[in-house]
């Protein structure tokens, strides 16, 4: 699996309601915060391999009630602190 970031802009008004739809009905959804600046919602998503972030951003991310646009940051890996060393 790998991990995209997608930050979603949404209708004035509607960020709460994007993030509850998307808690609701997006399995992949690993993480969803509020934020403030250009983008409303800060969206951790965990994908299959063989799964297309593209296709993945515009059929389900797009697809919710109330988002306007869309900046997606593709991961490479991820790097943790060692534990109990």
């Amino acid at each position: 699996m790998r991990a995209i970031f997608v930050q979603i802009k949404c209708e004035l008004g509607q960020a709460y309601a994007v993030a509850q739809e998307a808690a609701d009905s997006i399995e992949e959804l690993s993480e969803l915060y509020s934020t403030s600046g250009q983008f409303d919602l800060l969206g951790k998503f965990y994908l299959e391999t063989d799964q297309d972030p593209g296709r993945f951003v515009t059929e389900r991310v797009h697809a919710l009630s109330g988002v306007r646009d869309t900046y997606t940051l593709i991961t490479f890996n991820a790097f943790t602190p060692a534990r109990g060393a």
